[in-house]
């Protein structure tokens, strides 16, 4: 089914990584992720270079730059590296030799569930600047197999995507590592005779953990930025993160209007329309659908970044919305409406700011069942390459997880409502991805896969953990509560970024001296541990 909507103002839902490219690892809803992907589409096509809502990611802000200095290469890898299928794919890369002398490392950035173009502005300004220069290196940003150009395959039907997992991915990094020649260069810098330093953010930070403990032989050290390393099938603490970080009036506002709305939803049937037609979703059928629309505002909080130029205010201006015009005075009142329907004012405020910033967005040729409904399989059937979200939504469903559910304890002050499950949440798992000849999606992802590599206790010497404070995927990371405490060295650093949200460290300025001190504490930090890995590298070759 298509639908005729135009841009969804914010499109903070789309995923764990987002197919959209709005930022990495963003939460996971389900169905509901994916039509605010479809509202989006048709206007991101027609209009490139307005894509600048005031909710836009990061990765928008940054498309618009032409990186001509960078061309892009291309390199061919086998479709299965497990089997004797004949069948290659070319995978794209960038490269920078700005800093590049003769001995230098190789810094490589896996591009993860975005298009590697997303990622050049790393190559330009960001970590892979900042660790070349400071180590005579060349910089390679390598684009995830299924996602930008390096599509291996005609369709995105299930069939098609399993070629599409941890392994292969892996393999496809390895082999790039020890056979890829790089124009212009003379000498052969492949691995293991050249030191190769991998980095990632986010579920490419988990890809860099795995790299170091999977390949130790390749990779010589690797920097997990915000690396989910733990899967895990609900991931409820993704909204505590933001619950307790947030401003606390805020955290309060919501705190109220979810309660007061999860209290009609469970317990006063007749109210249940009266209540969305305040959010102009009378028409929207489904409890759950209703629910994941009011917690898209969220996910605005992982777009948040210390450069403004790079990040989002959204989270900021929708606190400001839940208040006004009242401020802090909006907690305590309530109103009453036709129908005996008595609400907070904040709750009114948040209907306000939901029709305004996304009901809206939905237009006169689609019903909001169109744009906002989840329950109808056959919207989700359409497996053209045009569909870009079947490729990170296929490996959430397969050994990923990472479903954003309210917390579990009835009690819990919440931010999300009730409604929002396992099984609302993965429904389109099973929607989106019919069994097919030769492969079927499981009932719920293999995380084991993912976990069975370490989890929240990865570790190697040379595998640097570098998290968020406030990150809500920290939750995930070997930062998490869950993990245990270890110390912060040079050759295990450990290091959590005060006030830091979602790969805080991946961005840089074109003068590193004028960032944020915590920023460019933890840059300098970086420069210090991968250094003194190479000088342990030379050290080594000099007694060869």
């Amino acid at each position: 089914m298509h639908l005729k909507c135009i841009q969804a103002a914010s499109l903070a839902f789309l995923n764990i990584c987002g197919a959209l490219a709005i930022s990495s690892s963003s939460p996971f809803l389900g169905a509901h992720s994916v039509n605010l992907w479809r509202l989006s589409r048709e206007r991101r096509t027609k209009e490139p270079a307005l894509f600048t809502s005031q909710d836009d990611s990061q990765a928008s802000f940054h498309a618009q730059v032409s990186y001509t200095e960078f061309p892009e290469q291309w390199f061919e890898q086998p479709l299965d590296h497990f089997s004797d299928d004949p069948h290659t794919f070319k995978q794209r890369y960038w490269f920078s030799k700005r800093h590049y002398q003769k001995g230098g490392p190789v810094i490589i950035l896996d591009s993860g569930e975005l298009s590697g173009v997303d990622r050049l502005p790393f190559l330009d300004t960001g970590i892979l600047e900042i660790l070349t220069k400071a180590t005579n290196g060349l910089g390679v940003v390598l684009e995830h197999r299924y996602y930008g150009e390096s599509i291996p395959v005609a369709n995105f039907s299930t069939d098609s995507l399993r070629w599409l997992n941890n392994a292969q991915a892996a393999a496809d990094s390895a082999n790039f590592m020890t056979r890829v020649k790089f124009d212009g260069i003379d000498e052969d810098l492949t691995a293991p005779d050249t030191p190769w330093i991998y980095y990632g953010g986010s579920y490419a930070g988990a890809r860099s953990a795995h790299m170091r403990v999977l390949y130790p032989d390749l990779v010589f050290g690797a920097i997990a930025s915000s690396g989910v390393t733990h899967a895990a099938l609900e991931l409820w603490e993704y909204m505590e993160v933001i619950r307790r970080a947030a401003d606390p009036g805020c955290s309060r506002r919501l705190e109220t209007s979810i309660a007061a709305i999860d209290n009609i939803l469970l317990n006063v049937p007749r109210l249940r329309k009266p209540l969305k037609a305040l959010f102009g979703l009378a028409s929207l059928e489904h409890d759950d659908d209703f629910t994941n629309v009011l917690s898209s505002p969220l996910g605005s909080w992982q777009e948040k970044n210390w450069d403004p130029d790079f990040g989002s205010d959204a989270f900021e201006r929708f606190c400001a919305a839940l208040a006004h015009p009242f401020g802090a005075i909006a907690d305590e009142r309530s109103i009453a409406l036709p129908g005996g329907l008595e609400l907070p004012i904040t709750v009114l405020n948040y209907a306000n700011y939901i029709k305004e910033n996304y009901v809206s967005k939905c237009t006169q040729e689609s019903t909001i069942e169109d744009c906002f409904g989840s329950h109808d399989a056959e919207k989700f059937q359409n497996i053209s390459l045009s569909e870009t979200w079947r490729a990170w939504t296929f490996q959430v469903c397969t050994e990923w997880g990472y479903f954003i559910i309210a917390p579990p304890a009835e009690d819990a002050p919440r931010i999300v409502s009730r409604l929002t499950t396992l099984e609302s949440s993965s429904r389109i798992c099973h929607q989106a991805y019919p069994p097919g000849e030769h492969f079927a999606v499981p009932f719920l992802p293999n995380v084991t896969a993912v976990n069975v590599l370490g989890g929240f206790h990865i570790a190697a010497d040379r595998l640097a953990i570098i998290d968020g404070e406030v990150d809500p995927w920290r939750p995930a990371t070997p930062h998490s509560e869950y993990a245990s405490v270890r110390p912060d060295t040079l050759f295990r650093p450990f290091k959590l970024i005060p006030d830091g949200v979602h790969r805080y460290d991946e961005n840089g300025l074109r003068n590193m001296d004028d960032e944020p001190f915590e920023i460019l504490n933890i840059h300098k930090e970086e420069i210090a541990f991968v250094t003194t890995w190479l000088e342990d590298w030379n050290k080594t070759q000099r007694r060869k």
